[in-house]
């Protein structure tokens, strides 16, 4: 993989991404993501399809499969700008939930509540 120039911050990267999105902008901020999480399904769906021919060729298409990766953040980032979230917050959150999911042993399992 090519190197990097430097590492962003997902704010900085949501800067640099907002400046790209053409989503339709008919619902005020806020209101469902609806464009958004349909993309988000799509790119996250293009994703497994790298997978998948992987899987059956032998031959795995790492850069495609990043690059695929990178659509599914785009679209994550939109989601949760829609909303009123930045991907910084929705990390804390995620890491909070599962720290607390692993401290009370309930990391494995099914089912949101746990």
């Amino acid at each position: 993989m090519d190197s990097l120039e430097y590492e962003l911050t997902f704010d900085e990267y949501h800067d640099e991404a907002h400046k790209t999105n053409v989503c339709p902008s008919d619902a005020p901020p806020g209101f469902l993501p609806v464009y958004e999480t349909m993309g988000l399904a799509g790119e996250a769906g293009e994703a497994l399809e790298k997978v998948k021919k992987g899987w059956r060729d032998g031959e795995f298409d790492l850069k495609g499969y990043l690059k695929e990766l990178g659509d599914t953040l785009w679209y994550l980032d939109a989601a949760a700008h829609k909303v009123g979230y930045t991907l910084e917050t929705i990390a804390q959150m995620n890491i909070e939930k599962l720290h607390s999911r692993h401290e009370r042993g309930v990391i494995h399992g099914a089912g949101d509540e746990r």
